[in-house]
């Protein structure tokens, strides 16, 4: 099965990087303002005037260094995991990502190749205090 993956680094403590890619609070302040909490540990995000929403469900956690979640809808998002797993360098804290198990390579997920490479420079300027906000607004892309 086809995956995204990703590696950068952060210059911030794995403790405070935690919280962004473990909760709904924390995802909103990089990758998408309208988040909302649901049952089970889930949170749903909406994209563009919620026409799209993705439902994810914290499936492994394992503060401060790893949050594994599962994607309960989405199209093809349907199905994947994303990971986020860290790991404290000498300096530096590297973070690796995977958007994994995708059903097959298409242009969508080559699509969102691209989208999660701008979302982890916006995950590294949040943990490093140079906060550019949510990628996604409620109404569309925030440049």
């Amino acid at each position: 099965m086809p995956s995204i993956r990703h590696s950068i680094g952060i210059e911030a403590n794995p403790k405070k990087i935690y919280p962004l890619i473990s909760t709904g609070s924390g995802f909103s302040k990089w990758w998408a303002q309208d988040v909302r909490n649901g049952p089970n540990e889930t949170l749903d995000l909406g994209f563009f005037k919620r026409t799209t929403v993705y439902r994810l469900q914290l499936k492994r956690a394992s503060e401060p260094l790893k949050a594994d979640w599962h994607c309960l809808s989405g199209g093809e998002w349907k199905g994947t995991k994303l990971l986020f797993h860290l790991s404290k360098n000498e300096d530096q804290t590297v973070l690796e990502f995977s958007h994994a198990n995708w059903k097959a390579k298409t242009e969508y997920l080559v699509s969102c190749n691209t989208t999660w490479g701008e979302l982890m420079f916006r995950l590294k300027s949040a943990a490093e205090n140079k906060p550019r906000g949510p990628l996604f607004s409620k109404n569309g892309w925030n440049p």
